[in-house]
C-alpha cells in the first residue's frame, strides 16, 4: 500500500511510530505491536483510523507558517508550547481534512477523540514523560428516541420497504437497501446491539425459526473505554487517563488499582444474550434473508456474516460482511431518506442519524440462560 509522504521529519517519525501499532497495510495487522504499559492492549480498527486522522492533522499543522509546530523531532511535538498550539488549531477547525469545512470548530466529542489519541501518541513517542494534555468537559449524551417515535419510525420504514423505487429530490434508496434497513432497525429495537455487535452477528445468531437473536456482548473495554474503567474503580475519568498516560500525577496505589481492574476486565469472557424477535421483526428479517441469500451465492469462502453489503465497493464484492462503520453509515443514509420523505408530515419528529442514539433509547431484557 502506498505510504503517505510527509514533508516534516517530525511527522514522518510520528507516522512511523503509529505504523508499528496500527499499520495501514492490513496484511500486517495481525502482527501489530501492543501499546506500551502493563496491560498490553492492541489498537482496534476504529482507534487506528483515529490515530491516523491525528497524524494527518499534525501534518497539516506543520505546513502552516504561523504555527510553532516542531518539524525536526517527533518528541518535540509533545512539548507544552507545541501541544498547546496544535490544540488551538485543531479545536478551531483549521486542521480539518476537507477544505470546505476548514474553520468550523470541532465538536466536543471529536475533541475528546483527538485528546485520547494524543495521550496514546505521547505514550508511544515520549514514554514516561509528563505531557500537558488538554482537559475537556464530559460529552453530554445525545438525545434519544422516545418509544412513541420509535413505533412511528418503524411503521414508516415498513411502508417505505414495500414501496417502489425511492427517488425524491437528492435522496435515493434502493429496494434492497430498504429491506436491509428495516431488518436492521427491527433487530436494534428488539435487542439493542451496538454497531460492533451487529458486525459480529452471523446467520447462526438467529434461532427458533428467526424467532430469537443472539448478541455477543464483548467486554466493553476491548477498545479501553475510560468511562467504564472509572465507573468500576469508583474514580474520575481523568484519573484513569492519568494512570495510562501521566502516572506521575496520581498515587502509585491508585494507579495499581486502576491497572488491576483493567487486567481483570480484559480477562472477562464475552457474554452471549438471547432476545425474542417480535412477529413483525421476524417477517422483516426473513425478507432480508431471502435478499442476502442471493447476494452471497456467488461468493467463495466464508459467508457466515448476517449483515452483508448490497453492492460492490472498495472493500470487496457485494455480499461480504459489513463492518461496524458501514452499518452506521447505512443506518444514517436510511434515516436521512426517511426524514426527507416525511418532512412536513403532521407530528413527524425527525429521526437521529446516529445508530447509537436509537440503541440507547431501547429497553430490552434478554431471555433467561438456557440450561
Amino acid at each position: 500500500m502506498p505510504q503517505q509522504q510527509y514533508a516534516a521529519a517530525s511527522v514522518r517519525e510520528l507516522a512511523a511510530v503509529v505504523a508499528r501499532v496500527a499499520p495501514r497495510d492490513k496484511e500486517l495487522w495481525p502482527s501489530r505491536e501492543p501499546l506500551p504499559g502493563p496491560v498490553g492492549a492492541r489498537v482496534q480498527e476504529e482507534r487506528a483510523d483515529q490515530l491516523w486522522m491525528v497524524v494527518g492533522m499534525v501534518d497539516r499543522a506543520s505546513k502552516l507558517e504561523d504555527a510553532p509546530i516542531p518539524r525536526g523531532r517527533a518528541a518535540d511535538l509533545f512539548e507544552a508550547e507545541a501541544l498547546a498550539a496544535f490544540w488551538e488549531l485543531a479545536a478551531g477547525g483549521r486542521l480539518r481534512h476537507h477544505a470546505k469545512h476548514v474553520g468550523k470548530p470541532l465538536a466536543l466529542a471529536t475533541l475528546r477523540i483527538v485528546r485520547d489519541c494524543l495521550a496514546i501518541l505521547a505514550d508511544l513517542v515520549v514514554p514516561g514523560r509528563a505531557v500537558a494534555l488538554p482537559v475537556l468537559d464530559s460529552v453530554a449524551p445525545k438525545k434519544t428516541v422516545r418509544r412513541r417515535h420509535q413505533q412511528v419510525m418503524y411503521r414508516e420504514l415498513v411502508e417505505l420497504a414495500g414501496q417502489g423505487p425511492l427517488e425524491k429530490g437528492p435522496i435515493a434508496l434502493g429496494a434492497d437497501d430498504r429491506t436491509r434497513l428495516l431488518a436492521l432497525v427491527a433487530v436494534v429495537l428488539d435487542a439493542a446491539p451496538r454497531s460492533g455487535e451487529l458486525e459480529r452477528m452471523n446467520v447462526s445468531s438467529l434461532g427458533d425459526g428467526e424467532g430469537t437473536v443472539e448478541v455477543v456482548r464483548a467486554p466493553q473495554n476491548q477498545a479501553l473505554n475510560y468511562d467504564v474503567v472509572a465507573s468500576r474503580v469508583g474514580v474520575s475519568r481523568s484519573s484513569v487517563a492519568r494512570a495510562m498516560s501521566d502516572p506521575d500525577q496520581i498515587s502509585e496505589a491508585l494507579r495499581q488499582r486502576i491497572l488491576a481492574e483493567i487486567r481483570e476486565m480484559r480477562e472477562e469472557p464475552p457474554t452471549v444474550e438471547r432476545y425474542v424477535l417480535r412477529e413483525g421483526s421476524q417477517v422483516a428479517v426473513r425478507r432480508y434473508l431471502r435478499l442476502r441469500e442471493g447476494l452471497v451465492a456467488p461468493l467463495t469462502g466464508s459467508t457466515a456474516g448476517l449483515w452483508v453489503t448490497i453492492r460492490p465497493s472498495k472493500a470487496g464484492p457485494a455480499g461480504i460482511r459489513m463492518r461496524a462503520e458501514g452499518i452506521r453509515l447505512a443506518y444514517a443514509r436510511g434515516m436521512r431518506a426517511l426524514n426527507h420523505v416525511m418532512a412536513g408530515t403532521y407530528k413527524w419528529s425527525p429521526m437521529p442519524t446516529k445508530l447509537e442514539q436509537l440503541r440507547r433509547s431501547v429497553k430490552v431484557e434478554p431471555l433467561p440462560p438456557e440450561e
